[in-house]
C-alpha cells in the first residue's frame, strides 16, 4: 500500500488482484468503516459480492452513524458528524454510491449540490445570558503565551506526547480563550483528553482555523447520516450480493501467531443466542471494527433518565479477547476504563410541535428553522452553562418521514459532573423533560412557559458511557495498526485502529482505515489518498498565524523591541519577492 495525491490515481481503476474470485471476507460490525471496507472490496479489489459477509450484533447496520425513528420513543439522534471538502477517502467512496433519491447521480453529487445551494454559516457560534449571542467578531482572545503553547505543541513530535493530557501542555490562559470554547465544543475535547490527538487536530485542520468562529468550512447531509449515507451504502452492497447477518455477536477471533505471522483461523460467534464457530482459511480475510463509542448506549424518555448501568459490550469484549493473544493488537483498557467523570456522556433529541420556541431559535441563528436550510451550521455552545451545553438544529426535516410541524433539536452537555443552571441536577440524572427545560432556559424562553413547552415536547436522553473514549490519553501501540506486522489475513478498521496523521472522531478516519486495510490485504495497486497536506502548506500555516492572533499583521503582534526589529529586517529583505506576495496574501503585511 502507498499514499498518493492529485487526481492521477484518484480517477484510476486498479487491475483485478490475482485470485480474488477465490477469496472471501468477514467484516465484524456494520458501521461506516465496515461498510466502506465492503465497498472497496467490491469496487477496487473486485471481490464477488457473495463472498463478502457482514456480521452485526444489532438488528440494523450503521454503527454510530445515526439516527432512527423508534415507534415507541420517537426520533433519536445520538450525535452528528461534521464533514469538510478535504475528506479525501470519504468522497472517493461516495462518488461510487448511487443516491437513493436519484440513482442516476452519486451520493457525492447530491451532497455537493446541496452544500453549494445551502452553504454552512453560523451567525451564533456561542451564546450566554439566556440566548444572547456573544459578540466576539470572530476573535479567539488568545494571549501571546497561549499562542506560543499552540506553536510548541505543534512543533513537538508525537512520540514525545505519550500519555500526556491537553492540560499538561496548556496553561489557564489557553483555557480562558474563545479559541478553546470554539475548539472544544466543535470536536468534543475535554482538558483531560489526549495531547497527541489535540496536536493531530491542530495540524489536520490548520486550513480551517480562520473559519472556526463561523463554521463556513463544514458540509452537512440532507437528512441524518443514517438515511443520507448508510442506507445508500447498504443498498449498493445488497445489490451486489453482499450478505448481512444481524443479531450476531463475534466473541473472539482465534489467531495463529506462530513463526512471526498472524493468521486468523476461526471466528467464535453467537448467532441468535446460539454459540457457533466459523473456520477460516488463509483465503478468508477478517476486518475487525475494534471498540465502539456508542456501545452500551441506554435511552430514557420524557419522564425517566437514561440508565447508567450497562454491560461492557461486545465490541470491547472482542478487542479484549484479541489483545490477550498478541500485544500488537493494542490495549483496549486504555480507552474504555477510567474515563474521567467530567466528560460528555449524555445527548438528547427533542421533537417540538409547539412553535413558541421558533422565535428564540431565530433570534439566535437568524434563520427560520422550518425553512429547510441549515439552521445552526454545527453546534451553538452555551458559554455560561454549567453543563457546557450545546445545541444543533440541522436541516428540517432531519428525517425523511418527519411531519411539517415537527422540529428536531439535538442537545448535549460536555460536563457531566456539575448541576444545571435551571435544573439543579447533573445531566446524567435528568429526565428528558428536565434536559429540555434546561435547554429552553438557556435559549431565553420565559420561565413561566418552560414547563409547559418541555412537557408538550418529546425528549429522548441517550447515555453513551464510551462516547469520549477516542480521546483518552494514549501512547504508541495502544491502538493496533490497521494491518499489524506479520498479519496475513487480519486487519483492524475504524477509529481505534492506528493510521498516520489523520484524526479520530471523523467519518474520514473510518473510511481511511477501511481503504488501507483492503488495499494492503488484497494487494490493490492503487494509491490511498494521503491526508490533506495543509500542515505542509506555508499559506495555511501563515493564515493560521494571522487568525490565531486575532487578525493582526506581523508588526501588530505583541512583540518586544528586539523581536520587532527582527521582523522589520525580515520584511525589508523580502520586499519585492515572492515571499512578500505570500505574506500579503495571508494578510500578515
Amino acid at each position: 500500500m502507498y499514499y498518493s495525491n492529485g487526481n492521477y490515481e484518484a480517477f484510476a481503476k486498479p487491475k483485478k488482484p490475482a485470485g480474488v474470485a477465490n477469496k472471501s471476507a468477514y467484516l465484524i460490525g456494520s458501521g461506516l468503516a465496515s461498510l466502506a471496507a465492503a465497498v472497496f472490496l467490491v469496487r477496487d479489489a473486485q471481490m464477488p459480492g457473495e463472498n463478502i459477509h457482514v456480521l452485526e450484533e444489532l438488528s440494523l447496520p450503521g454503527g454510530s452513524m445515526d439516527g432512527i425513528y423508534n415507534p415507541d420513543k420517537g426520533y433519536i439522534v445520538r450525535g452528528g458528524r461534521e464533514m469538510e471538502q478535504h475528506f479525501e477517502t470519504l468522497w472517493d467512496l461516495f462518488r461510487s454510491i448511487p443516491s437513493l433519491e436519484n440513482p442516476d447521480v452519486s451520493v457525492l453529487d447530491e451532497f455537493y449540490w446541496l452544500n453549494k445551494d445551502d452553504p454552512s454559516f453560523s451567525h451564533a457560534r456561542a451564546i450566554e445570558k439566556r440566548g444572547q449571542r456573544i459578540p466576539t467578531d470572530g476573535k479567539f482572545t488568545l494571549s501571546r503565551k497561549a499562542v506560543e503553547e499552540i506553536a510548541k505543541l505543534v512543533m513537538t513530535p508525537e512520540d514525545q506526547l505519550d500519555n500526556l493530557k491537553i492540560n499538561d501542555v496548556f496553561s489557564d490562559d489557553f483555557f480562558k480563550s474563545n479559541f478553546w470554547l470554539d475548539w472544544s465544543t466543535m470536536f468534543a475535547f475535554e482538558p483531560w483528553a489526549s495531547a497527541a490527538e489535540m496536536r493531530r487536530y491542530l495540524m489536520r485542520f490548520v486550513h480551517h482555523v480562520g473559519t472556526l468562529p463561523n463554521m463556513s468550512s463544514l458540509k452537512f447531509t440532507k437528512y441524518n447520516q443514517y438515511e443520507s449515507l448508510i442506507k445508500p451504502m447498504v443498498k449498493y452492497l445488497e445489490d451486489r450480493g453482499v450478505s448481512f447477518q444481524f443479531n450476531t455477536t463475534v466473541e473472539n477471533v482465534i489467531v495463529d501467531t506462530t513463526d512471526g505471522k498472524k493468521t486468523a483461523t476461526k471466528l467464535e460467534i453467537i448467532e441468535d443466542g446460539v454459540e457457533k464457530g466459523i473456520d477460516l482459511t488463509p483465503n478468508d480475510f477478517v476486518f475487525i471494527t475494534n471498540g465502539s463509542i456508542t456501545e452500551s448506549t441506554t435511552y430514557g424518555d420524557n419522564d425517566h433518565p437514561a440508565a447508567k448501568e450497562h454491560a461492557v459490550g461486545a465490541a470491547w469484549t472482542l478487542w479484549e479477547n484479541l489483545a490477550k493473544q498478541d500485544p500488537a493488537f493494542g490495549h483496549p483498557k486504555k480507552f474504555y476504563q477510567n474515563i474521567p467523570p467530567a466528560n460528555w456522556v449524555i445527548s438528547a433529541t427533542t421533537t417540538f410541535t409547539d412553535d413558541r420556541i421558533v422565535p428564540y431559535i431565530e433570534r439566535i441563528t437568524k434563520k427560520d428553522p422550518h425553512s429547510g436550510q441549515l439552521v445552526t451550521s454545527g453546534p451553538v455552545s452555551i458559554r455560561d452553562s454549567n453543563w457546557l451545553m450545546g445545541l444543533t438544529v440541522s436541516r428540517q426535516p432531519h428525517f425523511a418521514q418527519q411531519k411539517p410541524n415537527e422540529l428536531v433539536v439535538w442537545t448535549y452537555g460536555l460536563f457531566s459532573d456539575l448541576p444545571g443552571n435551571y435544573v439543579q441536577k447533573k445531566i446524567a440524572d435528568c429526565s428528558g423533560i428536565e434536559i429540555c427545560e434546561e435547554f429552553l432556559y438557556h435559549i431565553g424562553v420565559p420561565v413561566d412557559q418552560i414547563e409547559e413547552i418541555a412537557q408538550s415536547a418529546n425528549t429522548i436522553p441517550a447515555h453513551m458511557p464510551y462516547i469520549t473514549s477516542y480521546f483518552m490519553p494514549r501512547q504508541a501501540g495502544d491502538r493496533p495498526l490497521v494491518v499489524p506486522a506479520g498479519s496475513t489475513n487480519l486487519a483492524f478498521i475504524g477509529n481505534f485502529a492506528e493510521t498516520k496523521r489523520d484524526t479520530v472522531f471523523t467519518t474520514e478516519y473510518s473510511v481511511r482505515t477501511a481503504m488501507e486495510a483492503v488495499y494492503q490485504l488484497l494487494n490493490v495497486d492503487r494509491g490511498v489518498p494521503e491526508v490533506f497536506d495543509s500542515s505542509f502548506d506555508i499559506r495555511s500555516i501563515l493564515s493560521s498565524v494571522y487568525y490565531l492572533n486575532d487578525e493582526k499583521s506581523l508588526l501588530e503582534l505583541p512583540l518586544t523591541p528586539p523581536e520587532k526589529m527582527v521582523i522589520q529586517r525580515l520584511l525589508k529583505h523580502v520586499k519585492g519577492t515572492y515571499l512578500e506576495e505570500i505574506l500579503k496574501d495571508q494578510k500578515l503585511i
